[in-house]
């Protein structure tokens, strides 16, 4: 699994102009599932982020996480982070996981 991740004071996802989801400070995630990929990787993918220090402590260190902070995700499906740019100039999504 792939997954790019940004700290968010707030995110949503709108389609046809209709909210379908959102999340208050925490994190929004960008997921690939790739090829070979279970529901083993995707736990395992989950309790790494959500352990991961990427929040500020009151002396202003990156110490915390989004457990820590009572932080909350939005996930969003992203097949383009499997993109294959190695060879020419069309990316390859052979490497995803099918739909």
């Amino acid at each position: 699994m792939r997954a790019l991740l940004q700290r968010v004071t707030e995110a949503q996802v709108a389609v046809d102009g209709v909210v379908i989801g959102q999340c208050g400070p925490g994190l929004m995630i960008l997921v690939c599932a790739m090829q070979g990929d279970d529901e083993a990787s995707a736990d395992k993918l989950a309790q790494r982020v959500a352990k991961l220090r990427m929040f500020a402590d009151d002396a202003g260190k990156t110490n915390l996480s989004i457990k820590d902070i009572g932080g909350s995700a939005l996930v969003v499906s992203q097949f383009t982070l499997a993109a294959d740019t190695s060879r020419g100039n069309r990316p390859g999504f052979s490497l995803a996981a099918p739909p």
